[in-house]
């Protein structure tokens, strides 16, 4: 693994600028508390699958999707695993849920967005292996950090703040739902203006 690429993995999903990434992984965990961590580890290992086959397939040249539809998609993911959130019967999670599928499906078109970031790191690089195993460990790492941060944040609103559990991921995933509704408009404008 190259530690230097590790290191730009989780201080790039961990930075600002990663918003999109970000808001699809509070999307992922806003119903979970910090109890669930092995559910919620999984479900960022199955994203984190995804996003390493779609950036390795598009930093290898093998698959090319236009930048604007893929910045147009990913809101598009975050805004159709928070309304999964919403429309749930249940306050609790299931064992085996959509939202499983989420992760590893839109993991496929989130790796999609990194993967023009990580070609100008590699530059002409030939061996790729171990720069792209450090970048997507140094994600996972990072997802890691920040899923730790929501669920310590909503285990202490729920189990501390008296707020109900489904109240508390009603609130975070229509928050969620908003801010991703207002990228998928600019993505929009961007595809077709």
């Amino acid at each position: 693994m190259d530690e230097l690429y590790f290191q730009l993995g989780w201080q790039h999903i961990i930075n600002w600028d990663a918003y999109d990434h970000i808001l699809f992984v509070i999307a992922l965990s806003a119903i979970y508390l910090l109890g669930d961590w092995r559910k919620v580890l999984v479900l960022v290992t199955a994203f984190t699958v995804g996003h390493s086959i779609t950036l390795a397939l598009s930093v290898l040249h093998i698959i090319r999707i236009p930048a604007a539809l893929i910045e147009f998609l990913i809101p598009v993911t975050i805004c159709i695993t928070a309304i999964s959130n919403i429309i749930r019967k249940s306050d609790e999670p299931q064992k085996l849920q959509l939202n499983y599928f989420y992760a590893l499906f839109f993991g496929l078109i989130h790796g999609l967005g990194f993967s023009n970031y990580l070609k100008s790191l590699l530059g002409s690089q030939a061996n790729i292996v171990k720069p792209l195993l450090g970048f997507n460990l140094g994600l996972e790492f990072g997802q890691i950090i920040i899923v730790m941060c929501i669920l310590l944040i909503s285990t202490a609103i729920v189990k501390f703040g008296g707020l109900k559990r489904r109240d508390w991921s009603m609130f975070l995933s229509s928050a969620t739902f908003g801010v991703a509704f207002l990228m998928v408009i600019q993505g929009v404008r961007a595809l077709f203006i």
